[in-house]
């Protein structure tokens, strides 16, 4: 009787600390959230930044999925069965949003964590709350402790009837076939969430924390109060550790487990589920997902191919595969990213996905700059590594990639359709179109043109170049200052500063878990986001939501070289889109033969493919006047150019999901045909060729 009264004592005065806490620091994070709505209401422009974003939204909207007008036709089966699920499923209570203000933006969920999802989801009632938030918050503080003292006797109450029902006989529920049906289905529920979600908030990491000290504590004391009351029970306990000693202990895998899931995937000759062996890590609870991850969960065949430039890089170029298609799209992203900006909104919101659909085989490119510094040379050191710039971006990394895609496709293709003909130098058996955004499309550009200079063959067939960088004298006040800054003190900073990226796995991390916390706590988000915003110049993308993708995770991340950062800034300064500048004219000569770096916007005349810009006017990072300007000067270089512009800021053309961006790219890829041959623009070859020595 005593033991029982001791037990049901220390029970609820454990229960009893774990609710002062947990209320402690859940009010403590609603105060830091209402402390940062109050500033959010007095930072200027926070309208323009948050307008739309998902999270923040001023005029939430929710929609259920939709197939997109250019997936009409040729829709792969698991998009089929993505749009046919019923409405009353389980996939189908979640909320769906989109930034779009017409009826038929509407868009399944992407690859993202469900409880992100969840809580986005339900900012539009913590908005609609807000005016009644505060007075809820200062009676909960005024009534915690009528509450806490109420609360103990009902405690009692509870843990002597769940004493009372275990007590009783394990009935028949147990084996009845609903209860194993609940079961089952509960935990492939619960697999399924560990595979989507794993990530954790601080604030989440903190209370789990709290709670484990908690317990640990309170079953130390159950422990020594047993132990005085029932002396035989330490003689037992004694023996069994004994015993247990000699026996050997067994292997114990915690933090990491190998889970099995059914996955449909796209293959041409196989078409049945497989099994897919996902690792869950349960320990630190961060998102390590990869572009692997995100393409095959979604159903479709994945292939990685490891590139090696010639100065040692090895790059992994990724595959979404179509092996027998004779249309091809390469996709390359810009600075601070990777491949995972191309897939990153789903099914059916993704550059990756759409192209795949419409009959692509689809490769995505990862530029050099990882924190992995993965190279030939596995002791390579962080000063070695990060010295490149934009050039070895064109000049080593696409060339690299590009050739490899060349040899991948001739090689199947030579395999599936024997009767080929054999290649020339003006022809090849499949057409390759390249898609590039922001710093791609820089590297882009200058591969073509250094490519037709060395009479060299691209082998693309279309360029389409989204926010392309290059120039940048058009800039804000943020990006002229660093100008002003940075050139100078650039030659003593390159002593010290190899790279600019998050150096430990512990910062990594910590940058990962605050990401959840921005989403779980809006106002602190929309803070976040509007102070990021205004460092990058005003631009409204949805900054704080790409910190949170997953490659920014405590194992990799991309970073910027500082030799990437410092010829930006030559290319500001100099009012032009030319190649790095070394320093010296002896050093420029070594590199070019010209005291000069080459100026790749004189040299336009040399691309010969159809070329079409795309421009964001709420992109503050690189504006359409920019954009223009590498249009401009295409113009007078004969070059077949087009132009558009959308209400996008500069992350939207990767990392949203806007139908009329998809539907504009499927159109131009559209407009190469698998059995035309590459057009050349002869007659400015000849111009561009004439007292042009060779690069």
């Amino acid at each position: 009787m005593i033991q029982r009264f001791v037990d049901a004592v220390l029970a609820v005065t454990k229960e009893s600390v774990k609710t002062v806490t947990y209320e402690s620091l859940n009010n403590i994070a609603r105060l830091i959230n209402g402390v940062s709505a109050i500033l959010l209401t007095i930072l200027p422009a926070k309208a323009n930044v948050l307008e739309g974003l998902q999270g923040w939204e001023l005029r939430p909207t929710f929609r259920g999925p939709r197939l997109p007008r250019w997936m009409e036709n040729g829709v792969s089966s698991f998009n089929k069965f993505i749009h046919e699920l019923p409405m009353d499923s389980d996939t189908s209570s979640m909320d769906y949003s989109s930034t779009e203000e017409d009826g038929d933006g509407m868009y399944p969920p992407t690859p993202s964590s469900q409880c992100s999802r969840m809580s986005r989801a339900s900012t539009f009632s913590r908005n609609r709350g807000h005016s009644t938030g505060w007075t809820i918050f200062l009676f909960s503080w005024i009534l915690f402790p009528l509450r806490f003292l109420l609360g103990i006797p009902i405690r009692f109450f509870r843990l002597f009837y769940i004493r009372r029902s275990t007590a009783s006989p394990r009935g028949s529920h147990q084996n009845s076939p609903l209860h194993t049906f609940k079961k089952i289905h509960s935990l492939r529920d619960h697999v399924i969430h560990r595979t989507t979600d794993r990530r954790r908030g601080v604030i989440e990491d903190l209370h789990l924390a709290i709670e484990v000290f908690i317990e640990v504590i309170f079953d130390f004391f159950h422990k020594a109060a047993h132990f005085l009351l029932s002396p035989s029970e330490v003689l037992k306990a004694i023996c069994r550790w004994f015993l247990s000693w000699t026996s050997g202990n067994e292997d114990i895998h915690g933090g990491v487990s190998d889970t099995s899931i059914p996955a449909a995937t796209l293959g041409e000759d196989d078409p049945a589920p497989t099994e897919t062996k996902t690792t869950l890590h349960n320990s630190l609870n961060t998102d390590a997902r990869t572009c692997q991850d995100v393409i095959t969960e979604l159903g479709y065949p994945y292939e990685a191919i490891h590139v090696i430039t010639s100065d040692g890089y090895v790059l992994l170029l990724e595959r979404i595969p179509r092996r027998d298609s004779r249309k091809a799209v390469y996709l390359q992203h810009g600075i601070l990213d990777s491949s995972m900006g191309w897939v990153s909104n789903g099914v059916v919101g993704s550059p990756a996905f759409a192209a795949y659909d419409q009959g692509y085989d689809v490769f995505l490119g990862n530029l050099r700059g990882l924190v992995s510094r993965e190279h030939i040379e596995k002791e390579i050191s962080s000063q070695k590594y990060w010295r490149y710039s934009i050039n070895e971006h064109g000049t080593e990394d696409i060339p690299a990639m590009i050739e490899k895609i060349h040899q991948v496709k001739s090689a199947e293709l030579k395999i599936s359709q024997p009767d080929l003909e054999e290649e020339t130098n003006d022809d090849q058996h499949y057409k390759l179109c390249a898609i590039s955004h922001s710093l791609g499309g820089a590297a882009m550009l200058m591969y073509v043109i250094t490519s037709r200079i060395e009479e060299k063959s691209h082998r693309l067939s279309r360029l389409i170049l989204m926010s392309p960088a290059g120039f940048h004298h058009d800039s804000s006040l943020v990006f002229t200052a660093f100008e002003y800054m940075f050139l100078p003190l650039a030659p003593i900073l390159a002593c010290f500063v190899p790279a600019f990226y998050i150096p430990t796995r512990f910062f990594r991390m910590l940058l990962n878990k605050l990401a959840r916390d921005f989403h779980n706590y809006p106002a602190v988000g929309g803070v976040v986001q509007t102070l990021m915003s205004y460092v990058v110049g005003g631009d409204s993308s949805n900054w704080v939501g790409v910190i949170g993708l997953p490659h920014y995770n405590m194992n990799d991340m991309p970073g910027v070289s500082f030799y990437v950062a410092h010829h930006l800034a030559q290319m500001k300064r100099a009012r032009r889109f030319r190649m790095y500048d070394y320093g010296s004219a002896s050093a420029n000569m070594d590199a070019y033969g010209f005291p000069e770096p080459l100026d790749l916007g004189e040299n336009y005349g040399f691309i010969d493919i159809p070329v079409d810009l795309v421009a964001g006017k709420k992109d503050n990072v690189i504006r359409p006047s920019m954009v223009r300007k590498h249009y401009k000067l295409m113009k007078e270089a004969c070059v077949e150019v087009s132009y558009t512009e959308f209400e996008y800021a500069h992350l939207d053309f990767t990392f949203s999901h806007h139908e009329e961006l998809l539907a504009y790219v499927m159109s131009r890829l559209l407009l190469v045909e698998p059995a035309q041959k590459q057009l050349r623009n002869e007659k400015s070859l000849r111009l561009k060729r004439k007292g042009q020595t060779k690069f």
